[in-house]
């Protein structure tokens, strides 16, 4: 007998847990249509030449190939020798986007505001709170030719609307700027290209590698960088603000540098005023010039946002502008900004620090069944509660009460429908609620208004929904 078992790198929960994540999922999926963003979904397979266009050996390394079917002809399979093959599985969001746009361009109206909620694969390192396959929700506003900086204020304001309604505590998103980073770098004379993105991966690194590792790191082979310039540099990434007054004046305070410099810092004023006048409440968001984003394609604002009083849990969402989301695969500028949240790593910190917990079920009530003569008005009942917009689950066979209110106890169903044959001749029903250890009778015709109005809900669905 073969001992079932996940593979490493996978989340699998039980249903109450599912539920809470579920839940946290529709919350980001209604947060993102009521800020007009537009559903995608890509398929999980993609053309390895299309998904490895812009990607590297290491990433190469950890995506998962589509290697073969039982359908392929043998001979076709080993002519292709060593070559790469043809499908690969997605490992993010983003490729699949720029392929999307890229295909649908003609199609599609700009700007193009998009929400994609799906699973990727990467091949991780199995270890604790490290995925193989994981959830990424995603937001990206598309330009064409152009994209207003305005869009780079908006998507905070997205941000906190998505972990204010989740409910998950106290966050900061925590904001910097690429051109204010590269400016900075000129005017302590580190060159433009590999030398200025070696200088940002390290930078990003602090919170990770502490700073006198990044510091010697920096002074050593490779980068021999005078100790005045590390020093600025250390001192510069130091910056946060509290509070939106403090952050136009740490900006300030920065002294004047280069025109990227001086571009950057007019951008972040920018976004700093929109989010003000978009109601983000000042706790939300704070300047952090340490950030960095290791990726090259961020030309822009970079955002990272952070649990106040779990900050061992790092980022729970980044992202950021860049100026070409798509030009390996059409001749059209396609500028965009946007932003990923990682859920299910996510889910699983916020449920190891006891800040998410087991649902209670989707169920709203049981029905039971004393015995069999009673089934088919139980059907019945159950279909009207249905109608009332209630979710509920019918006893089909039947067994003692006290099994069935254990069933529905341990199933996370709070309340339970009992009619005995006292409540029958009273044309009432029992409701117990297991919550509360109570119990009360109700008339039947009045059966659905008790419920919807123990969960909260005042109204029934719509008429044409019954």
């Amino acid at each position: 007998m073969i001992k079932p078992r996940t593979p490493p790198g996978v989340m699998e929960l039980l249903p109450r847990e599912q539920i809470a994540f579920q839940r946290m999922l529709d919350g980001i999926r209604q947060t993102f249509e009521r800020f007009g963003f537009l559903p995608v979904e890509t398929p999980v397979m993609e053309l390895s030449e299309v998904l490895l266009t812009k990607s590297g050996g290491e990433t190469e390394r950890q995506v998962y190939f589509v290697q073969s079917t039982g359908a392929l002809d043998k001979a076709a399979e080993q002519a292709a020798g060593d070559a790469r093959p043809e499908l690969a599985l997605r490992f993010d969001l983003t490729v699949p986007l720029a392929r999307y746009v890229a295909e649908h361009e003609h199609a599609l109206a700009f700007p193009f505001r998009r929400y994609q909620m799906q699973r990727v694969y990467r091949g991780e390192r199995a270890q604790r709170g490290r995925f193989r396959e994981f959830y990424q929700c995603d937001i990206d506003v598309i330009g064409k030719d152009a994209l207003s900086i305005r869009f780079d204020a908006e998507i905070p304001a997205v941000i906190s609307a998505v972990f204010e309604g989740l409910a998950i505590g106290e966050f900061t998103i925590q904001l910097n700027h690429r051109k204010l980073l590269r400016g900075y770098f000129e005017g302590l004379g580190i060159g433009e290209g590999q030398q200025q993105s070696g200088v940002l991966r390290e930078l990003d690194k602090l919170d990770k590698r502490g700073e006198q590792a990044v510091r010697a790191t920096l002074a050593g082979e490779g980068f021999d960088m005078p100790a005045a310039a590390i020093e600025r540099l250390m001192a510069f990434s130091q910056v946060r603000s509290n509070g939106h007054a403090d952050a136009l004046a740490k900006l300030d305070a920065l002294g004047d540098g280069t025109p990227l410099f001086e571009e950057g810092r007019s951008e972040l004023r920018g976004i700093l005023q929109q989010l003000r006048a978009m109601g983000v409440a000042e706790s939300r968001y704070a300047l952090n010039l340490s950030i960095a984003r290791g990726l090259d394609y961020y030309t822009g604002v970079v955002y990272e946002t952070t649990l106040d009083a779990y900050p061992q849990i790092g980022s729970i969402c980044s992202g950021g502008r860049y100026d070409d989301l798509a030009g390996h695969y059409t001749r059209s500028k396609l500028p965009g900004v946007g932003i990923s949240i990682g859920l299910t790593r996510l889910f699983f910190q916020l449920r190891d620090a006891g800040i998410v917990a087991a649902a209670e079920s989707s169920v709203d009530v049981l029905v039971a069944l004393l015995d069999d003569s009673g089934l088919e008005h139980a059907l019945a009942l159950s279909q009207r509660l249905r109608a009332a917009g209630l979710n509920v689950e019918t006893q089909l066979e039947p067994r003692k009460l006290a099994r069935q209110l254990q069933y529905a106890d341990r199933a996370g169903i709070r309340f339970v429908v009992i009619r005995g044959d006292d409540e029958a001749s009273r044309g009432a029903v029992a409701i117990r609620d297991l919550r509360r250890g109570e119990q009360f009778d109700v008339a039947e015709d009045d059966i659905a208004d008790a419920l919807r109005a123990q969960h909260g809900r005042t109204n029934p669905l719509p008429e044409a929904a019954a």
